[in-house]
């Protein structure tokens, strides 16, 4: 039942305003593929009345926790609802494990430690059958003191708006939300960088033989052996780059291409 016939919202004067005044919310890739999730299971015409609310500045405030945000929301009644957002938790050994796979891939770790997403972390929890994101409505969890029992309802649905544009503005709390702060990841991404081998230093001063001269360094030949990245699906292009502004029939050229890629896929990827 939606309950948007108890009138208007109560204005509130210091609201969190999505940036976005129109179309899509959510700028970096990271952000999109959370919101083209979200989108992709939740009712359309809830999100929309979320999206207005978003837009109008009805959260009054939002906290990111691990697995679950949290906010206030004002709605028609005096009282703000009380909404909580969650997800499955990660628990510590498989955490233990995405750090040391992170830490094991020198791409991956740089850009982490520089303050970057590298699109392709999604991929480091898939191997370990986890999710970044709530890829379905099972995987998220959305409660609201509302009398509206949609799911979502518009206070969720504009939490969940407002939380891909933090989402823009901190990656890392993407992590945080799925357990991991960013001073946790980077600490463990450092404390990788410190003990593993350098693969160019120096071995002991030994006189060269024969027998020694073709034995690559150890650090080299470990280099070497470790797996090869994932293959990158066609559509990759479409969620990095940043799309001209061009539309064709009223349509962003990234929803008209995304068809064509789509098509290139192997018919084994998921």
């Amino acid at each position: 039942m939606d309950f948007s016939e108890y009138g208007p919202p109560i204005p509130v004067e210091d609201g969190i305003k999505a940036r976005s005044r129109r179309g899509s919310i959510g700028a970096e890739w990271w952000s999109r593929r959370f919101i083209d999730l979200v989108e992709s299971f939740a009712d359309t015409g809830r999100l929309q009345r979320g999206r207005a609310y978003a837009r109008k500045g009805q959260v009054i405030d939002l906290k990111v926790l691990p697995y679950e945000v949290t906010a206030r929301v004002q709605g028609s009644r005096e009282e703000p609802y009380e909404v909580a957002l969650g997800i499955d938790a990660i628990d510590d050994p498989d955490w233990r494990a995405i750090e040391a796979e992170l830490g094991s891939r020198a791409v991956f770790r740089a850009r982490l430690l520089a303050g970057e997403m590298p699109p392709e972390i999604e991929w480091v929890f898939a191997e370990f059958g986890l999710c970044l994101f709530p890829e379905s409505a099972d995987d998220l969890h959305l409660m609201c003191s509302c009398p509206d029992w949609g799911d979502p309802c518009k206070h969720a649905a504009a939490v969940l708006y407002l939380l891909a544009e933090a989402f823009d503005d901190d990656p890392f709390l993407i992590l945080a939300w799925n357990g991991r702060t960013k001073d946790q990841l980077l600490a463990a991404l450092r404390r990788s960088n410190a003990t593993e081998p350098d693969p160019f230093e120096a071995e002991e001063d030994e006189p060269l033989t024969a027998a020694g001269f073709w034995t690559p360094p150890s650090g080299l030949a470990r280099l070497r052996d470790r797996r090869p990245a994932p293959p990158v699906p066609p559509g990759f292009i479409l969620q990095v780059a940043t799309p001209p502004p061009v539309r064709i029939r009223r349509r962003d050229l990234v929803d008209v291409l995304a068809p064509a890629y789509d098509a290139l896929a192997p018919d084994d990827q998921p």
